[in-house]
């Protein structure tokens, strides 16, 4: 944490971990929330950080060969019900249209909680032989899903995100890019959010609607609780024999594709917020920072330093730095308080007698070191170096919050006590029952967060006494 006095607009996470979040969404300019309950405004700052992950990961795509494509909104409810478990799946969180204009529509239309169906339907028109695949597209767009229950960027009622959608002549290609996808998901998440993951794969429980396998990325946010980040699908040819995908082999034989679907969603703006924010606000990741340097004038009034500020802004932007200059006619307290609030991970200050030294100040965001550097032609490169070290340092802290926050039960009361008194992630050997993966939900509110492939460290399920070969980690989630 930065060492500063505590910002008072922010409710302390130790007192209540839930407003401070929210605290943090609005006063940081995130977010607002709109006249619609779970649909919220996304405002400039938060968007910004939405455009820095959209551009990063639709390189990492574009790179393994995928195209973006743009789906439509609506979904014929006919369409939707082809295929059974994913319509099961999703119809109690479905927005359904049933009017265009004054006319009542022949048939609903539901608004698109996700596209596997009209990808399908496209798919089985445009793909006839064995040299039209694969099929790698991938959409950036938003979607629809009735909640109960919202909260900004965590679950909402409409959300942004990235659906891929693949289809390959074989199995082994399929599940390929299943894996594929989440390494570039893990990815993502060390190199330009700064946060450590838990990959592997979920119970058949919590896998996704449709799907044969479902794998995710889990990070732990402050208060212990686990949230997922992103999931990659393998659907197998479920969807390819509702919805009739075929192609001609090179043996001219019919054969039904292999799917995968794959996404990561604005969860991820909140992961950011609850994995690195402290009391006085966000504190942002440099890669993934709308603005990496914040340039604060001190004594703007005087002769030459606004003209020096200006110099030093123009000099980091040609060196590929984001950077904003605060020459507001606020106090420098308040402007270093508000580029706290705002997690911009350096700030520069300088004045007249910095410039007498030809010296400025570099203040580092996640933990307040303030040190003299230089103003001369190095001084961009120091910036790029400290932005690295911050991200590392941001990184590794995470990731040590993380591994000591990893405990294994050996018993249900063990597990339990570890829960009430500990939280973080738990690990149990489980013996592939969905019962007991109910009973501990019912029983202590947790859910499986995936499968994991470790070495067993005992041979019995605690819950029910039966053989057990799979080290599952449960956690309470969001």
């Amino acid at each position: 944490m930065a060492k500063n006095i505590k910002n008072d607009a922010i409710t302390s996470m130790e007192d209540d971990f839930a407003q401070w979040y929210t605290d943090v969404c609005r006063k940081a300019e995130l977010m607002d929330y709109s006249s619609v309950k779970g649909f919220i405004i996304y405002r400039p700052y938060g968007y910004a950080m939405w455009e820095q992950i959209q551009s990063y990961m639709d390189k990492l795509f574009k790179e393994t060969g995928h195209e973006n494509v743009y789906m439509p909104m609506l979904i014929p409810s006919s369409l939707l019900q082809k295929e059974a478990d994913h319509v099961e799946g999703f119809a109690p969180e479905c927005a359904v249209v049933t009017k265009g204009g004054l006319d009542t529509l022949e048939e609903n239309l539901v608004i698109r909680p996700t596209s596997e169906t009209l990808f399908c339907e496209h798919y089985a028109k445009i793909v006839n032989s064995y040299r039209d695949l694969p099929k790698l597209y991938n959409q950036w767009c938003s979607v629809v899903r009735w909640e109960k229950t919202t909260r900004p960027f965590l679950r909402g009622s409409e959300f942004l995100w990235q659906e891929g959608h693949t289809i390959h002549a074989t199995k082994e290609e399929a599940q390929a890019e299943t894996l594929q996808m989440l390494d570039i998901y893990e990815k993502t998440s060390i190199e330009l959010l700064a946060i450590p993951m838990i990959t592997g794969r979920k119970t058949d429980k919590e896998k996704f609607a449709g799907a044969k396998e479902t794998y995710t990325i889990e990070a732990l946010m402050h208060d212990g609780k686990a949230l997922q980040s992103g999931t990659s699908h393998y659907f197998g040819d479920g969807f390819a024999k509702a919805f009739d995908m075929k192609y001609l082999s090179k043996e001219n034989k019919w054969e039904h594709v292999y799917q995968t679907s794959w996404g990561v969603s604005t969860r991820l703006l909140g992961a950011i917020i609850m994995v690195h924010g402290d009391n006085n606000g966000l504190v942002l990741p440099p890669r993934v920072a709308p603005t990496q340097v914040i340039i604060i004038p001190i004594q703007q009034q005087k002769e030459g330093v606004l003209d020096k500020v200006y110099e030093l802004e123009a000099s980091l932007k040609a060196a590929g730095i984001r950077v904003k200059v605060d020459a507001s006619d606020k106090s420098p307290g308040w402007k270093f308080a508000e580029a706290e609030m705002r997690g911009i991970p350096l700030r520069l200050e300088v004045g007249p007698k910095d410039i007498e030294k030809s010296q400025c100040i570099l203040a580092k965001r996640n933990d307040g070191v303030k040190e003299s550097y230089p103003l001369d032609d190095a001084l961009s490169t120091t910036i790029h170096q400290l932005l690295d070290t911050i991200h590392d340092e941001m990184y590794l802290k995470a990731k040590e919050f993380r591994d000591e926050n990893i405990r294994q039960a050996k018993t249900y009361d063990e597990f339990k006590d570890i829960l009430n008194k500990k939280a973080g992630y738990v690990k149990l050997m489980w013996c592939g029952d969905e019962a007991c993966e109910m009973k501990i939900k019912d029983d202590t509110g947790a859910t499986s967060r995936c499968i994991k492939e470790e070495e067993a460290f005992s041979d019995v399920c605690p819950i029910c006494g039966k053989p057990a070969h799979q080290v599952v980690y449960f956690a309470r989630a969001y």
